[in-house]
Order: structure tokens, then sequence, then C-alpha cells
């Protein structure tokens, strides 16, 4: 460090964040890569199974741009796990059915991913565990719950559900 450079006062909370993210992503894709899924998929299978929901609203609820969301409801299609429907409340739209299939890997991706949110958070010790998903709830219901709309490039964090 050069004497020019600022003195940190705080610690890197970005930075802490980002990558634990990041890891728990890359975690989290290598094992779903095993059955086939992608995190996309298995966010389009678990929350359409949910309740009857639109491309559009499943996109939103996993954080997908248009285009995003016609590839992965494709790649489900395709795989015989999802298919697009009219709606029963509104014929001219369309939703995303899970099929039979698609409910049984829905159930083992879930599994899959809960098994990556155990062992990292079996990592810790279980009183620092409770600390952590305290604090981070805390952060997403309070002071970082809204993105700041100044933020340009940044990109939306998928939203809780």
């Amino acid at each position: 460090m050069t004497a020019m450079a600022p003195a940190r006062t705080e610690p890197d909370l970005s930075f802490l964040l980002d990558h634990t993210s990041h890891v728990l992503r890359t975690q989290m894709a290598a094992a779903l890569a095993r059955i086939g899924l992608t995190a996309r998929m298995h966010c389009v299978l678990v929350h359409a199974l949910e309740q009857e929901r639109t491309q559009a609203q499943l996109a939103e609820i996993g954080d997908m741009d248009k285009t995003t969301m016609v590839v992965t409801v494709d790649a489900l299609e395709k795989a015989g796990l999802a298919e697009r429907r009219p709606a029963t409340h509104d014929r001219r739209a369309r939703i995303i059915a899970v099929t039979e299939e698609g409910a049984k890997v829905a159930r083992q991706s879930q599994k899959i991913v809960d098994g990556v949110h155990e062992s990292a958070l079996g990592s810790l010790p279980e009183a620092e565990r409770e600390a952590l998903l305290r604090v981070l709830n805390l952060l997403v219901q309070g002071h970082l719950a809204t993105p700041d709309e100044g933020a340009g490039t940044a990109r939306r964090a998928r939203q809780a559900n």
C-alpha cells in the first residue's frame, strides 16, 4: 500500500458478500449440473409448482430478462420437464406448467439446493450460523431491502420468495 492509498475504515462488505455469493453460485451450478439442471431451471420449476404463474411472473421471481427466460423454458420443454399452457384465469395469458417428470426433478433439485446451503451453513458453528442468518435477514428486510434507483448498471438481486 502506498502513502497515497486511502485508509480503509470499514471491512469490505461488498467483497465479502460478492465473494461468498459467487462461490455459493458456482457450487450450486456444479451440484445441479449433475442432474442436468441450471439454477434458473430449478427456480422456474419450483416457483411454477407453487402456483399458476406466467412466464413474466417467473422471470421476475428469478431475476431473468425475457430472452433468458425464453431460453430457460425452451430447455425445460425440450427435457420434458415443463410446458407452456393457456392460463386458467385468462386464456390469452400463458403459464408454465410443470410435468410429472418435472415435479420429480424439482423435488430432487430442491434436495440438492438444500444440501448446498446446509453444507455452507454447516461449516459454521451453530451460534454463528444462526447469527449470520439473523443479521442477513435484518439487512435484506431493512437497510439493504431496496436498491438505489440511481445505481445505473448495477444488477438487481433476485427477489426472495
